[in-house]
């Protein structure tokens, strides 16, 4: 048997996938997780053979800090990320915190069936429209100039590219939402940028989204 931990904020999408891999024999769904806290206890509790994980969660601790967290404390627990996002930033991100699989929720369910038992065989499962464009840096080094923007400000960033409105941002830091506002400005001003996809693009090249909150 292969033990499962379900990781979704979203109830109706975590019951789903319940019945979906439940009728898969070798499957077993050990638990339901709603956040990325919640999580890491739980696979400490638990210790599935695979989480299977959604990327943007409530509660401070989203689905590639928990990813992290989870390989720091157990290196033989298997990790497959299953999200709407399709993007390079997200991509490149799961492989750099040792994601195992990456699946998008619109994907059949036999992917995602494939996904865990080809990650428990030690296989990297990544079924995504950019990985081949991603993969091309696993190994590569790059030159980056040291960052003008403070820490707070790298933390409002790496936010604000996850997809977390001002108002969110600004509870999870502790801050005002005018605060967050300002930084915003200051962030723009201060890298010569006009918009947010270049401010993504910023962030790919400097792996902001690696920082922990």
């Amino acid at each position: 048997m292969i033990r499962v931990l379900l990781v979704d904020d979203h109830t109706m999408v975590r019951k789903g996938l319940r019945m979906l891999l439940e009728g898969y024999p070798e499957l077993e769904i050990v638990g339901e997780s709603q956040d990325g806290y919640e999580a890491v206890d739980m696979t400490d509790r638990l210790l599935p053979d695979v989480v299977v994980m959604d990327l943007s969660m409530p509660s401070g601790l989203d689905g590639f800090a928990a990813c992290r967290e989870i390989r720091r404390r157990h290196p033989s627990v298997k990790t497959v990320m299953l999200t709407m996002h399709d993007e390079e930033i997200f991509v490149r991100q799961s492989v750099q915190v040792e994601a195992d699989g990456y699946i998008l929720k619109n994907s059949h369910g036999e992917l995602l069936h494939q996904a865990i038992v080809e990650v428990v065989q030690g296989k990297r499962f990544y079924k995504t429209s950019v990985y081949d464009i991603i993969r091309q840096w696993i190994n590569a080094d790059e030159e980056r100039q040291p960052s003008p923007l403070t820490a707070r400000q790298k933390q409002i960033v790496r936010l604000t590219v996850l997809g977390y409105a001002n108002k969110e941002i600004a509870e999870q830091l502790s801050i005002s939402v005018k605060t967050v506002e300002n930084h915003k400005t200051n962030i723009m001003q201060k890298l010569e940028l006009d918009t947010k996809h270049e401010l993504i693009q910023y962030a790919i090249k400097n792996n902001y989204l690696e920082l922990a909150l």
